[in-house]
């Protein structure tokens, strides 16, 4: 029985350890210091738990290059999360998700700025929108689907 009992509780540590580390990735998120839709992401990100740090740059394309994201996939601010690329809008459920499931992928985006996204929220308006993943050939796959 106590055998049985000190496994139960190392799998538990585990699994705590393993959630607090998800949780405790910092999210550096590079946007325009004029931008407020970006900021509000920001904000949703830390409501959700998230540790994010903030640099400000006034030219963002040239990160976007070297990060290696397609324009199609670009969106205002980017971000970078324990290696991860975060293009856009992404839900804090969605990074949540990458971190805790560690797919071998580049990372997330979500190109444009659709309304009812984290930080572009106006009113009830909802836009449909996806969230992809992107390989790291740069082809990109169904992540997530919101507002359908």
């Amino acid at each position: 029985m106590r055998t049985y009992t000190v496994k139960i509780a190392v799998g538990l540590l585990i699994t705590l350890f393993a959630a607090t580390a998800a949780l405790a990735s910092e999210v550096t998120v590079y946007k325009s210091p004029y931008c407020g839709c970006c900021t509000d992401w920001s904000d949703h990100l830390k409501e959700e738990g998230l540790a994010v740090t903030t640099e400000e740059r006034h030219d963002m394309e040239p990160l976007k290059d070297k990060m290696g994201i397609p324009v199609s996939l670009r969106s205002c601010h980017t971000a970078i999360v324990d290696g991860y690329i975060i293009e856009g809008h992404v839900p804090a459920a969605d990074v949540k998700r990458l971190l805790k499931e560690r797919p071998e992928i580049a990372g997330l985006t979500v190109p444009g700025m659709p309304i009812g996204s984290p930080g572009m929220e106006q009113g009830n308006k909802r836009d449909r929108y996806n969230v992809y993943g992107i390989h790291k050939d740069g082809s990109t796959f169904i992540y997530n689907t919101y507002n359908d």
